[in-house]
């Protein structure tokens, strides 16, 4: 058995939601303090915010275009984190 079956059968058996599996519900409304302000200035496309992201709700092609969709952001943060830019700050809702 390969390994996505198997892992299909772990998530299954013990209940735990899959990576990504947000987009089947909004969960914005989890995010306990804070949230991504994409600053659009420095941004120079690595797209390492997007890899980071658990839930894949970073969107963006270019330069200074990222965004985060807030429904589905749980605001933990790891873009703000990882970006070399310093481009995305955590902001207190």
């Amino acid at each position: 058995m390969g390994f996505r079956m198997e892992a299909k059968k772990i998530y299954h058996n013990i209940g735990i939601a899959k990576p990504e599996s947000s987009k089947a519900n909004k969960t914005g409304s989890w995010r306990v303090e804070a949230k991504p302000k994409f600053l659009q200035k420095n941004c120079i496309a690595c797209k390492m915010c997007v890899f980071i992201c658990p839930e894949g709700c970073i969107t963006g092609e270019g330069k200074n275009t990222f965004i985060c969709d807030y429904d589905y952001c749980k605001g933990c943060g790891n873009c703000a984190v990882i970006c070399p830019k310093k481009d995305i700050e955590m902001i207190k809702e």
